[in-house]
């Protein structure tokens, strides 16, 4: 059967664009081979079983053209479906999970026995070699109370011991952390994930600090998609804090990648999770898709 001119031309097209995405990624591919990129992964990219799959595809990726992943995980939505099946009632305050001790036993079972196995299992099946922690694991965090009267066991990152990371990174492995760790004393506290991640982040002098959220990046305004800032310092980020442009839960995303940049990462990304293939297209295309956090508006 002999193709059409029409039919043989759009396969042309296709494959010409396909060289075309490979060749704009030479140069990312080539400035970002070696260097560590820590991703917080949560969301509706780990809620919906397409998306999870892109995640996995993207971070296998990164990792076979030379850059060094590590996923850091949350798992809300799956923490509140094992409470109901223990007909314990989830309970918010202030934005934080009330953490009680039933409460976090659960939070620690599903987290590190269930959500990051899963995740574990999924990119060691695309092609990855994935290893999964939580903060115990070689000391990797300590925790310390949040502080907050009434949240219970909702911890800080009071330390990060980064040579369990370290040492697998070398040896070519994905780590894939958990946010549950561990006081002085052993008792377990949950900590955000996106503080985890960006405390991972500074003590491995990472070049990115990415994290998948569901939310387009930050908007000068929230109810216009088109106003999504692609590029911005650590000066301009606050000064959107101040003026309440950036706020509710965004403010501690905004602070988290703040924090990391004056520590030393060299970008920090706030991504829409829930859009397909999202970490490639942020990190090996010219145009990215969602805002970019520098230390200071001189730093590509």
């Amino acid at each position: 059967m002999v193709q059409s001119s029409s039919a043989a031309d759009s396969i042309h097209a296709a494959e010409a664009t396909r060289v075309q995405i490979l060749s704009e990624a030479l140069p990312y591919i080539q400035q970002f081979r070696g260097r560590t990129v820590v991703v917080k992964y949560g969301g509706a990219a780990m809620k919906d079983s397409s998306l999870k799959a892109d995640v996995i595809r993207d971070i296998v990726f990164m990792a076979c053209v030379g850059l060094r992943p590590v996923v850091v995980h949350g798992g809300g939505p799956e923490i509140n479906t094992w409470l109901g099946k223990l007909n314990i009632e989830p309970q918010f305050k202030d934005g934080l999970r009330v953490t009680d001790a039933p409460t976090m036993d659960v939070v620690e079972m599903v987290l590190v026995g269930r959500v990051n196995k899963e995740l574990v299992g999924l990119i060691n099946q695309a092609g990855g070699k994935a290893v999964g922690l939580c903060g115990v694991d070689g000391n990797l965090i300590t925790a310390r109370p949040q502080g907050a009267e009434g949240v219970g066991f909702v911890g800080e990152v009071s330390g990060v011991d980064s040579r369990v990371i370290k040492t697998l990174v070398e040896a070519g492995y994905i780590p894939i952390v958990s946010s549950v760790a561990r006081d002085d004393n052993g008792q377990a506290y949950n900590i955000n994930a996106d503080t985890v991640a960006g405390e991972i982040a500074a003590a491995l002098g990472a070049e990115k600090l990415i994290l998948l959220t569901d939310t387009k990046g930050i908007l000068e305004d929230y109810t216009d998609p088109s106003t999504l800032l692609p590029k911005l310092d650590i000066q301009k980020a606050r000064e959107l804090i101040e003026v309440g442009i950036v706020a509710g839960g965004m403010i501690p995303k905004v602070n988290c990648c703040v924090r990391s940049l004056a520590q030393g990462v060299g970008a920090a990304h706030i991504l829409d999770g829930r859009i397909p293939h999202a970490l490639l297209l942020e990190i090996f295309t010219d145009l990215g898709i969602g805002s970019m956090i520098v230390a200071s508006e001189f730093r590509g």
